[in-house]
């Protein structure tokens, strides 16, 4: 019986699945394994444990893995594909498919059929590939010039739209929490914080931005509401390079800001339907993951 493997490592998770060709036999979840975010030393580490767990769970050894798909952001650079290539063969003597986050989220999604994927966790993507084989992206460059709607960017706006209110504001929850969350207390401690060096961690404030939404708080609703419209804007742009004219376009989302956020689904499918009336949205949040599985047991194939 073979044995496959796939990951999807991101900025803040790395997922990890075990299975043979008809079923998953067992996962491991450990932290960010994005090299370009987290550098080698700790992007090999949460591969290699999320491997290790995944193979005990499912009671086997990584030397078993015949085949094996991992998806990350930064993978289209040869350097980082190279890079994280050694890294798994390091533990996995088997046949490896170093690939995108974007392709493994399409392949979760919408197998070898046509389709959007609009991903959005620690950084954002939208990806499509039409009928015809034609793809087309949007974003995905990097916190610093895009990742629009993803959870650094509504950390960061966050922290912009609080510090903006600053006392003067009525409602200053949201910036109590933000300093909370960093340790610090008072409106100058937070722009120290937010312009210090290093860069503070912004994808790590999302929760933060979550539970104060939840509460109702108006800041924090309009960065999320912000946010559903960014990531609108990418599904856009895609949908106008490759699917012009078509009938229907089938779009799925992926990704902890799309998972956890119900407010940020709501707003992307009834803003995405009002614009596309030829969209046809899968409600279920993918996890690319089953893509990275899936692609591995195409490579026995």
């Amino acid at each position: 019986m073979a044995i496959f493997l796939g990951i999807d490592g991101g900025g803040s998770k790395t997922s990890c699945l075990v299975g043979d060709e008809a079923s998953v036999l067992g996962s491991g979840t450990t932290a960010g394994s994005n090299v370009v975010r987290v550098g080698e030393e700790l992007a090999r580490n949460a591969l290699h444990e999320s491997i290790k767990q995944a193979c005990l769970s499912a009671n086997v050894t990584p030397s078993q893995v015949e085949y094996a798909c991992v998806g990350l952001a930064g993978a289209a650079r040869p350097e980082i594909k190279n890079v994280v290539q050694r890294m798994i063969a390091e533990i996995i003597p088997g046949s490896i498919e170093i690939t995108t986050d974007m392709e493994i989220a399409l392949e979760a999604a919408f197998g070898g059929g046509p389709g959007v994927i609009v991903i959005a966790g620690t950084g954002s993507i939208a990806y499509g590939r039409n009928a015809q084989g034609q793809t087309a992206r949007a974003g995905g460059w990097g916190f610093a010039i895009s990742d629009e709607g993803s959870g650094y960017w509504v950390g960061r706006t966050a922290v912009a739209t609080a510090v903006s209110a600053g006392d003067q504001a009525q409602d200053t929850c949201l910036l109590k929490a933000i300093a909370k969350s960093w340790g610090v207390t008072t409106h100058q401690q937070v722009v120290m914080v937010a312009n210090g060096t290093p860069t503070p961690d912004f994808a790590a404030l999302f929760p933060v931005v979550l539970k104060a939404a939840e509460k109702q708080n108006k800041q924090a609703r309009e960065v999320l509401t912000q946010a559903s419209k960014e990531l609108v804007g990418l599904a856009g742009n895609v949908i106008n390079r490759v699917f012009s004219g078509a009938a229907s376009v089938p779009v799925a989302v992926s990704g902890g800001v799309f998972a956890h956020s119900s407010q940020v689904r709501e707003i992307f499918y009834n803003r995405l339907s009002k614009e596309y009336s030829n969209v046809r949205l899968i409600e279920d949040v993918v996890e690319p993951v089953q893509g990275a599985l899936k692609r591995a047991r195409k490579r026995a194939r």
